[in-house]
């Protein structure tokens, strides 16, 4: 019982590790080394010098070898094909049953909660077709826009 009065105990002091270095700073402020001194005298002393290579060290960027090259031929041949457009019987149609409802594209595209460019972009046959959409015009116009006999005036509900 009275050794373990006698024993010292050190409460906050670390453990000394070598420690791994990468520059003549590190290693001068931890081992006294002269500011001068190689990484192989730091060595010699007992320092643990890292010695990692730079891959791009001293190389051009944009010149960095072919492979992107390669690459880039490899995304153009595999591109998807872009969605199809709205055909242009269907950009005719809206038109045509537009004007004979004396509406302007505003108009339209109020009554169906877009804005006139889209409904611009499905008249100039740019857009793609939206099923919503073109269930809106559908319903607008009265007319039909979808499937076959496009431009021919929407049937009342069926009855049977």
């Amino acid at each position: 019982m009275s050794e373990d009065w006698d024993t010292k105990l050190v409460i906050g002091q670390k453990r000394q590790v070598a420690k791994v270095t990468k520059k003549d700073s590190d290693l001068n402020g931890t081992l006294l080394v002269p500011r001068t001194a190689s990484p192989l005298t730091a060595r010699r002393v007992g320092a643990v010098v890292g010695t990692d290579k730079k891959i791009t060290a001293g190389s051009n960027k944009a010149h960095q070898g072919t492979d992107h090259q390669r690459i880039a031929k490899l995304d153009r041949d595999n591109e998807v094909a872009p969605p199809p457009k709205i055909a242009p019987s269907v950009g005719r149609a809206m038109g045509k049953a537009r004007m004979d409802l004396k509406l302007s594209q505003k108009d339209v595209a109020q009554q169906i909660n877009e804005k006139p460019s889209v409904l611009q972009d499905y008249e100039s046959g740019k857009a793609v077709p939206n099923p919503q959409i073109l269930g809106k015009l559908e319903r607008v116009l009265k007319v039909k826009l979808r499937g076959a006999n496009i431009g021919e005036p929407l049937g009342g509900p069926k009855k049977s």
